[in-house]
């Protein structure tokens, strides 16, 4: 058994295939440790020249599996199809179009074999075409962590962007729970809370582990679709899962739902997703929402402008909600700033167009 099976979903990324690619197999424990690594990479139907990249590096890999579609499923059904043919006693969802920093594959199998988590969290970088890249360190959930830990006793662990492609997980605890990437945009918040929650022993690595490439064309996050209303199915998927264990995740629900209301507001403040011809029923669907999700004996209020759009949503005062976000760009445009109000935690995974 390996110890480390490598998913790489591949769709429509022939210009960034090779450089996944080599980022995984140029690594020293892939050369010194060829049986330790597997690498699994499911060709989602691509009608690009992806499939070309794949044959060429599995003719030279023999620990590379290629898992060839015959129809487009999404990035969620392709990882899930990775995962199916996983053997490794961890597995790690690596996209075609980024990469691992050089030495990533060392230290995560370190840090795996001296911990033995179920889940470990590491390191990452924003990498943009036209600015230095953003680092995010696991420390952004405390600089006091003990080697392992459940999400009850770190619920900052919340504050860390909820992408799947930093989360290294055990296969047998996702067998053991059931947990799979659900159809739709925004797949990876219906996958990643449920791992953390569920996690009995979670691991950080404080390392630089994963370069995470930010390109606009192709990325859901500047698409303005009304697919962006997947959002509330991701996220009632959340609740329900809370919802098969009240005993040992109740007490998490309002910080849940504190978040849930946070990034619905984050993707309707954003230009460049929801159609401004559906901008009244999204805010509609997102106050039905928090009826739905909301806690028993209330929710707590955020401070500053996250509680003000949380009091508008529970009210579904859409005019309201309008009237101040054109009142905060005037004066942004005024001072030169940019965001939406209310934006001091981290941006959060939305998942591939698939």
């Amino acid at each position: 058994m390996p110890l480390l099976s490598l998913i790489v979903p591949v769709y429509r990324v022939e210009d960034y295939l090779a450089q996944c690619l080599d980022s995984i197999f140029n690594q020293s424990f892939a050369e010194r440790s060829p049986d330790e690594l597997e690498v699994i990479a499911v060709d989602d139907a691509s009608d690009d020249g992806s499939a070309k990249v794949l044959a060429w590096y599995a003719e030279r890999h023999g620990n590379l599996k290629v898992v060839t579609l015959e129809r487009n499923g999404g990035l969620g059904a392709a990882r899930n199809t990775g995962i199916d043919h996983a053997t490794g006693r961890y597995v790690w969802c690596v996209d075609s179009d980024d990469w691992l920093p050089d030495g990533t594959l060392d230290a995560v199998a370190e840090r795996i074999t001296a911990t033995d988590p179920d889940l470990l969290v590491t390191g990452y970088a924003r990498i943009y075409p036209d600015r230095p890249a953003e680092h995010h360190p696991v420390t952004d959930a405390g600089t006091d962590l003990p080697e392992t830990f459940t999400f009850a006793q770190r619920p900052k662990l919340l504050d860390i962007l909820w992408i799947a492609c930093n989360k290294v997980i055990r296969r047998d605890f996702l067998t053991r729970y059931g947990l799979r990437f659900g159809p739709g945009w925004y797949e990876d918040v219906a996958f990643v809370l449920p791992v953390m929650l569920a996690a009995e022993r979670i691991s950080v690595l404080d390392r630089y582990c994963y370069a995470y490439r930010q390109r606009p064309a192709g990325a859901i996050t500047f698409t303005v679709s009304e697919r962006h209303f997947e959002v509330f199915d991701q996220w009632t998927r959340v609740f329900d899962f809370l919802d098969t264990d009240p005993g040992r995740y109740g007490a998490l629900r309002p910080l849940l739902f504190q978040r849930m209301i946070w990034h619905c507001f984050q993707v309707l403040g954003h230009e460049s997703r929801v159609p401004r011809s559906m901008r009244r029923a999204y805010f509609a669907r997102l106050t039905e929402q928090y009826a739905r999700h909301l806690p028993t004996g209330g929710a707590p209020i955020p401070p500053g402008n996250d509680g003000v759009k949380q009091r508008m949503a529970a009210a579904g005062a859409y005019r309201l909600f309008e009237l101040s976000m054109t009142a905060w760009q005037l004066r942004n445009r005024m001072s030169g700033q940019t965001g939406q109000p209310g934006t001091r935690r981290p941006a959060v995974a939305t998942g591939g167009t698939g």
